[in-house]
């Protein structure tokens, strides 16, 4: 048998013996297994001190430990630049598929339009890039974009769609007839030669500039040469050339515009949610964007945003062939490209430019989470209870929360409210009422104190779970009060309490003075509202029925001659003592008698 331990001391010799000899140089490292398979592709400024930083005895990343415990060998790939090496490991990751990799979550084969190397050319969509000479734009990331873009030239230009091989002697000899395209108007009918090369080419030409995105150039160009048209009174050709222009001018329109002054630029941001990173890409070109698309990493290593986002600007400038000059993102990055500059708006066209990105970037995680909620809906309640949990910085997940409200008017008919949610959603049936039984006059703190001291109290001598977290509707008062009553029944230590207050959704905690704001839109803060607003309208209503319990039974009190038996009677036929009163004298005497009817209205009129 093998010596695992000798092994294993052998293979940290071998490979540190590569490391000391590495090269202080920018390039690519690939780790490999005992059995040569390829686990992680990594770049690096200078591999000496990247590939140096796995092998230190203080890897801050457990994933890392676990991956580096599995590294049986090492190679490397020296290049020029930062920029080659970043285009080098988004190659050898697409290849070789590492365990340890980010993994981007795409396996798409992009259209792309073709203008196809041939006497008179066609233009189509296609899947396939065959080097045959032939022009492709894109690759695009929607194939609505691509037909949208190929119906708008067809309804400018009239092209061939058929694969005939036109020869100049064969259209000399009439060997083709034009087909139903040409009597549609949808070719020219070059077969024939109807319609010449050159104008044939030209219409091409016009062509390669929409699809690059140019059409300002090409829209200025033909207003020109309808305005020269008509001063020379060829109205017809002008004509023509003016139905060119306002389709144009009106997709123009259509198509979203940020600045003519922003031109062939990318916009990058990014989100992130648990072990995914989200990213958007967007290229503009002449103040419209021609390129949009949104994409996810899945993290394998607790690699960072930064990280994530200088591979996904590689992906992007590469699977979509952009050259922009200009590179817009929401953070700095370590990443340098030869002849690009990377901008981080504060303000102006271009931090619109970057919102729109963000926004965009939102609602794709936002969908992900959706579509995998659906699937899983305890997926949602685990991570709004986590990101809870974050925020508050709380030692255990609140899977059981329980929150208090008070309500009296000017300290009559006080009563208290406890809501339960457990797992994030309303546990109802462990709703309770309270009532105030040992404050007198309207005292919300002493109140708050009462009831968390019967309700914890209770629990304790009952051995039943406690929450995990406590939620009290107040300020820093009410909060103190909840504090003291756990502090004496000790169950202090036992869950977090914490208080928010109406005004500016404040969050309290415990001996801070100091309130924390959460974000407005987070699912925290919009949890902690719904229970706040739960108990509050479970307390109100607890409030205005004992209220108008109480003045119900306050009026029929003052009539001597109608006892409890008969005053249950009557509120239970009519409801309220208005009811009573708008009563017939015969509905009265039908339900409690002639004598007591007597007494009853009697009374009333003397109460009136």
């Amino acid at each position: 048998m093998r010596d695992k331990g000798k092994e294993s001391k052998g293979v940290d010799e071998y490979l540190r013996g590569i490391v000391s000899s590495l090269p202080d140089l920018p390039g690519v490292y690939q780790y490999l297994n005992d059995q040569g398979v390829v686990i992680y592709v990594g770049k690096a400024k200078n591999l000496k001190r990247r590939v140096s930083s796995y092998f230190n005895k203080d890897v801050p990343s457990p994933k890392t430990r676990v991956m580096v415990r599995h590294i049986a060998d090492l190679k490397y790939i020296v290049v020029e630049s930062e920029e080659d090496a970043l285009l080098l490991e988004n190659n050898l990751i697409k290849q070789y598929k590492p365990h340890y990799n980010v993994l981007l979550k795409d396996d798409k084969t992009y259209p792309w339009i073709c203008i196809k190397k041939e006497r008179f050319p066609r233009v189509f969509s296609t899947r396939q890039f065959i080097r045959d000479g032939s022009v492709y734009f894109g690759p695009y990331s929607s194939v609505f974009m691509v037909k949208t873009m190929l119906e708008l030239i067809a309804e400018i230009y009239p092209l061939r769609n058929c694969a005939l091989k036109l020869d100049s002697e064969e259209i000399a000899r009439n060997k083709y007839k034009v087909c139903l395209q040409y009597h549609i108007k949808k070719c020219g009918g070059p077969c024939m030669g109807l319609q010449s090369e050159s104008d044939y080419v030209k219409n091409i030409a016009e062509i390669h500039e929409i699809v690059k995105g140019d059409v300002a150039v090409l829209i200025s160009r033909l207003y020109q040469e309808m305005t020269a048209l008509s001063n020379e009174y060829r109205y017809e050709e002008a004509q023509k050339v003016k139905q060119k222009y306002q389709i144009l001018e009106n997709y123009r329109c259509k198509s979203t515009i940020v600045s003519s002054i922003i031109n062939d630029v990318d916009v990058f941001s990014f989100d992130e949610e648990g072990a995914s990173g989200y990213l958007n890409f967007l290229h503009v070109v002449r103040g419209a964007i021609v390129q949009a698309y949104t994409f996810e990493y899945k993290r394998r290593l607790d690699e960072t945003k930064e990280e994530l986002l200088s591979l996904g600007i590689a992906e992007m400038r590469q699977r979509f062939k952009s050259t922009a000059s200009e590179i817009i993102v929401p953070f700095p990055v370590e990443l340098e490209l030869r002849g690009v500059r990377f901008t981080i708006p504060q303000r102006g066209e271009r931090k619109q430019l970057l919102e729109l990105s963000l926004r965009n970037v939102k609602q794709y995680k936002l969908d992900i989470l959706k579509r995998a909620e659906k699937l899983n809906p305890e997926q949602r309640m685990t991570r709004v209870l986590l990101r809870l949990q974050k925020d508050l910085d709380l030692k255990e997940l609140p899977l059981h929360i329980e929150c208090f409200d008070n309500s009296n008017i000017q300290g009559s008919y006080p009563v208290a409210s406890c809501v339960v949610f457990k797992n994030a959603k309303p546990s109802k049936k462990e709703y309770r009422h309270f009532n105030i039984k040992t404050v007198e006059g309207p005292n919300d703190f002493a109140s708050m104190e009462e009831i968390l001291t019967r309700r914890y109290t209770r629990l304790m001598n009952e051995e039943t779970p406690l929450p995990q977290l406590v939620i009290v509707d107040g300020g820093k008062g009410q909060l103190s009060s909840a504090c003291a009553a756990l502090q004496r029944i000790g169950a202090f230590d036992k869950m977090s309490v914490i208080g928010i207050a109406k005004r500016l959704e404040e969050i309290y905690f415990p001996r801070d003075s100091t309130p924390v704001y959460l974000d407005k839109n987070s699912e925290s803060l919009r949890l902690i509202q719904q229970l706040r607003d739960e108990a509050h309208r479970f307390g109100i209503t607890f409030h205005r029925k004992k209220r108008s319990k109480g003045q119900v039974l306050s009026e029929l009190d003052g009539v001597k001659g109608i006892g409890k038996k008969t005053k249950g009677l009557l509120l239970e036929q009519f409801k309220s003592v208005k009811r009573i009163k708008s009563a017939s004298r015969e509905e009265l005497e039908a339900l409690i008698g002639v004598k007591k009817t007597s007494v009853l209205l009697a009374g009333l009129r003397s109460e009136k």
